[in-house]
């Protein structure tokens, strides 16, 4: 097959929703519609092939994204399925990075959930196509038009169905696809795999022609060809539909709409056709833009075999028997076992063992992969999460991915002695897996600290370093982490002076304190005027405020959202050093900031709460209780929806509390938020606990 041809016939998709839409589930039908599996893996049996962790099959969750690829009409689609729950959201953002199209299911009954909006929020970031399918259409429940509108009004987004519901709930029987007008009835003896069409139902044919319409009205705005022959009045063919929607989709202007219920067997093949027909493959998508980081200057690379290699690794994995896996997008060139690539962020020039395609926790080794290809390197030991691999000869680094600060904390402690190296181990393996878990050691109580995402995502680490890497610990309650900031402008001098004799030390600073708005991080101004301190030493006088700013003045939390401003200082001409201009810029920080009315940020969460109506009032006075601010309250079928804003510190076993509240009836989902001034007698209480140490 021809480069051309080869690359045309790819697809490098996502599976992405909120937690419980069925994701797995629909991938696990798509597995075994392709032939992929020979039968279908349930997530309630612990028996989903994507889902290959013991946690996973325990917990009945995805935790971590996984990687397979599967043949449908002679096109070659490679999948990533990823995680739905807020904690392991960092999954799906790498995910993205390396993709070109995805698919984003939503439950049908639920509609648009907190985390289908986050991540299709990621995707526009990174401007994917996607095509979207509501899943559970045989739920009790079930509004195929209440998705449609949610997607509207919730993520501003230009839904376009392309098929209808035959029925709902119990009574939901097959679809009607509204490109070829026909009704998709499934054979429920072969599990779906064999189905047929017919006329459309005489109750939906109304409703089929005025949605194709919209359909035709739709595209015809993004296609002048379709715009002339809708308008005469003439006839336009399924197969000019399929073009101009899929010209719309890749230009992110449409997004076509499925609908079935995976779990019945329904809808999957079609969702697989709306993928090879809709969704672009490498040569669809503008080339990768990078930096040569010789030259500095923007450098562009095609989804072709014959240009220079450029591949980025999105996310590292330590497996038992390989070792450590690099799972590497290729964007342009080749890679082959035995090749030595350049690595652009530390300049390290490895050369590669193996190359696997994966399929879960499975894998093929292959001698080579080309442009379009997504695979796991093995024998790279710096590389690192959204590292870029190329051609010494022609070097480039490609855009990498942000990742979000960890929110919260615990201690642990190895159990035993022999525990000690093992849990060093694991930590480091961990770290390099995933950008969002930290470790630190705190220098007052010199215990170590591990920081995450949230409860659960600590609560998995941790389970993890027990199982896969045997080790004891002992962990401690879940610490919140508090940023500082201060609310005023302020001055400080920072004076080192050092004489031992021989050659002493001198660092003299001013610096001006500003506070920044929220969220803006730190900026470092350089306002010296003539020579009172030496060039040399201004870099040092930076790393002093970065280190001083890491254990602020108030709790020894990371100090946020400040500009420094470096306004004078002296030096002596022997005993001036960079490490003396280091401390004495920390000692000024911490004199500007005393002056600068400091104040402690807590992080707030974004809490979404689905609830019988007959429990409103106890779940609202309950979250009044844990300071939350209620940002409305929304009717959804029998429920409400309630939608607030509430400290994180508030929210610990919060489902526990949830579930009594409701009788087990009503359900929660949490993400970050932004982080927001504490209360001041709440902040002097904890203050007054750290203090107690």
């Amino acid at each position: 097959m021809k480069d051309g041809q080869r690359l045309r016939s790819i697809r490098n998709i996502g599976i992405m929703a909120h937690i419980d839409a069925g994701k797995t589930t629909t991938t696990e039908r798509i597995l075994f519609y392709t032939g992929r599996v020979h039968r279908i893996g349930e997530v309630d049996d612990g028996a989903a092939t994507m889902d290959w962790m013991e946690l996973e099959k325990e917990r009945g969750i995805t935790i971590t994204s996984a990687a397979t690829t599967c043949f449908w009409r002679d096109y070659r689609i490679n999948i990533i399925d990823t995680p739905g729950h807020v904690d392991f959201t960092v999954e799906v953002e790498r995910s993205l990075r390396v993709l070109d199209g995805a698919v984003v299911i939503f439950c049908a009954v639920g509609g648009v959930e907190p985390q289908s909006e986050t991540v299709w929020r990621q995707a526009d970031r990174y401007r994917i196509p996607r095509v979207a399918f509501i899943n559970k259409m045989d739920r009790v429940g079930a509004d195929y038009d209440q998705a449609v509108s949610m997607m509207r009004t919730r993520l501003g987004a230009h839904p376009v169905p392309i098929q209808l519901p035959i029925g709902s709930e119990d009574l939901f029987a097959g679809i009607i696809d509204l490109i070829k007008m026909k009704a998709v009835v499934y054979d429920e003896s072969t599990q779906g795999a064999t189905f047929h069409e017919e006329e459309i139902p005489r109750d939906l044919v109304d409703r089929a022609r005025r949605d194709r319409e919209g359909l035709l009205e739709a595209i015809s705005h993004y296609d002048e060809g379709v715009l002339e022959r809708y308008s005469a009045g003439e006839k336009i063919t399924a197969q000019e539909v399929r073009q101009a929607l899929r010209s719309a989709t890749i230009d992110t202007k449409l997004v076509p709409v499925l609908c079935g219920a995976a779990i019945r067997n329904k809808g999957v093949q079609r969702l697989l056709d709306a993928v090879v027909d809709f969704l672009p493959s490498p040569t669809d998508v503008p080339p990768m833009i990078g930096t040569n980081p010789k030259t500095g200057e923007i450098e562009e690379r095609k989804a072709d075999d014959r240009e220079p290699l450029a591949a980025l690794t999105f996310k590292i994995q330590s497996d038992p028997f390989a070792g450590k896996l690099a799972f590497t997008r290729i964007y342009s060139g080749r890679l082959r076992s035995g090749l030595r690539v350049y690595n652009t962020a530390n300049e390290d020039r490895e050369r590669i063992t193996r190359l696997l395609l994966m399929h879960a926790n499975n894998r093929e080794e292959v001698e080579s992969a080309s442009a379009g290809d997504i695979v796991a390197i093995v024998g790279l030991r710096s590389v690192r999460t959204g590292h870029t691999l190329c051609d010494e000869r022609h070097p480039i680094t490609l855009e990498t991915m942000q990742f979000p600060e960890p929110v919260m904390s615990v201690a642990i402690e190895p159990k035993t002695k022999a525990d000690e190296d093992r849990l060093s181990a694991a930590m480091r393996k961990l770290e390099e897996e995933d950008p969002t878990f930290t470790v630190r050691l705190d220098p007052e109580t010199g215990q170590t600290i591990i920081s995450g995402m949230g409860e659960l995502h600590l609560e998995v680490l941790v389970d993890r370093m027990l199982r896969e890497f045997t080790v004891g610990a002992n962990v401690g309650r879940p610490q919140v982490s508090y940023k500082e900031t201060i609310l005023e402008g302020a001055s400080g001098e920072g004076r080192f002076v050092r004489q031992t004799g021989g050659k002493g030390q001198y660092g003299h600073v001013f610096l001006d304190l500003e506070p920044r708005g929220r969220g803006q991080g730190f900026e470092f101004v350089d306002a010296l005027r003539g020579e009172t301190i030496p060039r040399e030493f201004v870099p040092s006088i930076e790393q002093g405020i970065r280190g001083a700013m890491e254990n602020g003045v108030l709790g020894g939390y990371p100090v946020v959202d400040v500009r420094a401003i470096l306004k004078n200082g002296s030096y002596h001409e022997v005993d001036s050093s960079e490490i003396a201009f280091k401390i004495a810029a920390a000692m000024a920080f911490e004199d500007a900031a005393r002056n600068a009315h400091p104040i402690l940020l807590e992080p707030l969460m974004t809490v979404e709460i689905v609830v019988p109506e007959i429990y409103v009032g106890d779940v609202l006075g309950d979250l009044n209780g844990r300071r939350g601010r209620i940002m409305g309250i929304a009717a959804r079928k029998d429920r409400q929806v309630i939608a607030a804003v509430v400290p994180l510190s508030e929210m610990f076993g919060y489902a526990t509390t949830l579930r009594s509240l409701s009788q087990g009836r009503a359900h929660h989902t949490m993400q970050f938020a932004q982080y927001a001034e504490m209360p001041q007698v709440l902040a002097d209480r904890l203050l007054t606990r750290i203090q107690r140490r």
